[in-house]
């Protein structure tokens, strides 16, 4: 009898181990917005999260930065959540939409990249990080109007090598691994201006920013940031998700350091035309962001019609009275968005930004990637 017990617990434990292999583990990246946290960082699910971008340092004479006073206690109080969370990743994004003016210059010379990867080392030993993420938008373009080269392309290539260097040559001296990540742009423009096929080499993740397909700048409404692409939109350069990471792939990014981006708010327009509920619409008052707590109350007053794309797998708010549309990001389309990353086999879920949710967004990731696949019907 006991012999019995005894092999049968052997097999137990070897089937556990076989199936706990198999299962894949995905990241979970959260960007957390200075501004957006108090000094406590205490309203952090660090227990749902497997990597915090914490943005955003900046640039200065070459080298990174703070990019605000309160940027060295936040950070120390971040990394006590630690204590929820040990396998948790903390890393500082650099850059940034407003903070991108400076790239340019920081790798246009041998001995620049040497200050800067040196500058991205001594930032991670100061703050006790565990990486370093670049958020440039964008290289070989103006992005907000930024200095920017022809030699931006091959030039970040360098930058990101000895970056990769500088926190290899730290890992020998700490034991620690350093990860380097980048925030990608979603459509083959960017990827027109980098070389991926080799930079991906130094990197651990490439985090694609699959959203702000539509936003202000337009005057006829569209989805953000929808998964496939949408049967009533006419514009010449249709997007969606999986268009990008086609395109990523296509380029030469490994599926598995693919980490898709999802948006924590919705972008709207008002006086927007009635037909189609909205949708692919012309708007005469320009269009705003809000976040998706914002949003979710907004449907709990009933000031909305909700709204599903089929084809696009997207969701949308439609105000007839005000004429008001907005889209968005909901659970379910979260839901569709971790199943392909699951099929395609990707790293897994990025999002910006976590105080604009109220936990709905993030439970829902989580509850989806923490989810064995044979267990799912």
């Amino acid at each position: 009898m006991k012999r019995g017990i005894f092999f049968t617990g052997i097999f137990l434990l070897i089937y556990a181990l076989g199936h706990s292999q198999d299962q894949k583990t995905y990241t979970i990246v959260g960007y957390v917005y200075s501004g957006h946290i108090n000094n406590t960082a205490d309203s952090i699910a660090v227990e749902k999260l497997t990597h915090i971008n914490y943005a955003f340092a900046n640039i200065k004479d070459g080298k990174i930065i703070e990019g605000h006073s309160k940027d060295s206690l936040r950070l120390a109080k971040i990394n006590t959540m630690k204590s929820i969370n040990p396998d948790l990743k903390l890393l500082v994004s650099v850059g940034g939409w407003s903070w991108s003016d400076h790239f340019s210059d920081a790798v246009l010379t041998k001995t620049s990249r040497e200050v800067f990867a040196n500058s991205a080392a001594d930032f991670i030993l100061k703050h006790k990080l565990n990486g370093i993420d670049l958020d440039w938008e964008y290289p070989g373009q103006p992005g907000e109007g930024n200095t920017y080269r022809s030699e931006d392309k091959g030039n970040f290539t360098l930058a990101l090598k000895r970056i990769r260097e500088k926190l290899d040559s730290l890992t020998s001296v700490t034991d620690e691994n350093y990860l380097l990540t980048i925030a990608s742009g979603a459509n083959q423009k960017y990827l027109d201006h980098i070389e991926m096929d080799t930079l991906h080499h130094y990197l651990d993740y490439i985090n694609i920013m699959g959203y702000d397909f539509h936003g202000e700048w337009n005057t006829e409404t569209g989805h953000h940031c929808n998964l496939y692409e949408s049967a009533t939109d006419t514009t010449a350069n249709k997007r969606s998700v999986l268009k990008a990471i086609n395109q990523h792939i296509e380029a030469g990014a490994p599926v598995e350091k693919l980490v898709m981006g999802v948006a924590f708010y919705g972008r709207g327009w008002y006086g927007v035309q009635e037909e189609n509920n909205g949708l692919h619409q012309w708007a005469s008052k320009g269009g705003f962001s809000i976040p998706y707590r914002d949003i979710s109350d907004s449907i709990a007053k009933g000031n909305f019609q909700q709204l599903w794309d089929k084809k696009a797998k997207a969701p949308f708010l439609w105000n007839k009275k005000t004429r008001t549309f907005i889209s968005y990001e909901s659970s379910n389309s979260l839901k569709e968005k971790t199943q392909l990353i699951k099929e395609k086999k990707m790293g897994g879920a990025m999002f910006w930004e976590y105080h604009a949710d109220n936990g709905t967004l993030l439970n829902t990731l989580y509850r989806e990637l923490s989810t064995p696949e044979s267990d799912e019907q």
